[in-house]
């Protein structure tokens, strides 16, 4: 199975760099007019008095990409009065981006949501957004997020490549972006002028087709509705998917409920591959089942979705939680092994839920964890 992805992986490479190359080295830099997340529209000329300009292809989605926010920020600081232009630029298509592939983010790639992001991790570098057209990425020819190119006063190309070795800061030993930018300030000869990249791949929009047939496999699985008494109740409360659960009780007659209804299938869909496990459990009467399962087919509720079996709410709601004594929405978020990590009466807040979940779920890397508990 590990050669057979790695093979994928290489082709897909391969096809990346035949389909969009890879700005030469000693290449001018390509012209951008870009919107960023600060509302202005930032061009090439704007950066014309730095000796020394940084492009860096990066993205929100990408787990490895959000190993560099930091870097990136410290980058731009350290160099900001030595002469040095830092700039940030979104290649992907939003569009080309299926579900699963946001298993490690609270959120996509669009331009709103770049601002997102900005704000929750407080980037101070021009982040700028080419998923419209991706012109700028197909003259660069970025094959991953982070890849980056570091250009001299004259805006000759003379690295192309990863920032540095590891995505893992600790196990960082090379620093190529950082010594072309010095050999550069110093006069001097860049040594190693270009590296491959680690990271995800840039989302082309020739990937849109691949979105959308994901879209339409989700909307062909079948949606199904099933009683819940007062033992099954009980019983979910212990979490016996083993897996991290995410429980939604919500009603036909609930507006808000139904308002946020998409966003609790949009996560389950981001972090399915991850082992989260979404039920929801309708609060309407038994009798109301037809109409229930309007609502969950309109909305392609693919989640195990359940119903009270009983016109005895009160005594439903203490069967799952006896301190519960209010109405819906009530959102909990239970861990595999069934402690209580996010807890909401009415409605949440989908980001804050999302971060919850992200930090929560096992990884290979605990930064990868770190990264939604830091501010």
């Amino acid at each position: 199975m590990w050669k057979v992805f790695v093979f994928v992986l290489l082709a897909l490479t391969t096809w990346a760099q035949e389909a969009h190359p890879i700005l030469a080295l000693g290449s001018p830099a390509p012209n951008f007019e870009l919107p960023g997340v600060d509302g202005e529209v930032h061009k090439l000329a704007d950066y014309s008095a730095s000796q020394v300009l940084v492009v860096v292809f990066t993205c929100n989605h990408c787990p490895i990409a959000q190993m560099y926010e930091r870097r990136i920020t410290q980058l731009a600081a350290d160099y900001k009065d030595r002469g040095v232009a830092v700039v940030a630029i979104q290649p992907n298509d939003p569009k080309a981006i299926t579900i699963d592939e946001l298993d490690s983010s609270d959120v996509s790639d669009s331009l709103e949501e770049m601002k997102i992001r900005a704000q929750y991790k407080h980037l101070r570098y021009p982040y700028l957004y080419d998923g419209e057209t991706q012109s700028v990425a197909d003259a660069y020819g970025p094959q991953a997020t982070p890849h980056a190119f570091v250009f001299d006063h004259d805006r000759r190309l003379r690295y192309e490549g990863r920032m540095d070795s590891s995505y893992r800061v600790e196990l960082v030993k090379t620093h190529e972006v950082r010594d072309a930018i010095d050999a550069l300030l110093a006069h001097r000869e860049v040594e190693v002028k270009h590296t491959g990249v680690f990271g995800c791949s840039t989302k082309w929009k020739e990937k849109q087709a691949a979105r959308l047939d994901t879209l339409r496999k989700i909307e062909s699985q079948p949606v199904q509705l099933e009683m819940a008494a007062a033992a099954d109740l009980k019983t979910l409360r212990t979490n016996p998917t083993k897996k991290t659960l995410l429980v939604s009780f919500w009603a036909t007659w609930c507006g808000s409920c139904i308002h946020e209804f998409p966003e609790f299938q949009d996560t389950f869909r981001m972090y399915g591959v991850r082992d989260v496990e979404l039920v929801t459990v309708a609060a309407n009467m038994p009798d109301e089942k037809s109409s229930v399962l309007r609502v969950l087919e309109k909305m392609h509720a693919t989640s195990r979705n359940l119903l009270f079996a009983s016109d005895d709410i009160a005594g439903l709601q203490a069967a799952f939680d006896p301190k519960w004594e209010s109405a819906v929405p009530y959102t909990v978020l239970i861990g595999p092994d069934g402690n209580v990590l996010y807890q909401k009466q009415g409605s949440v807040d989908i980001l804050e839920l999302r971060r919850t979940i992200l930090a929560s779920l096992p990884s290979d890397y605990e930064g990868f964890n770190k990264y939604w508990l830091d501010k």
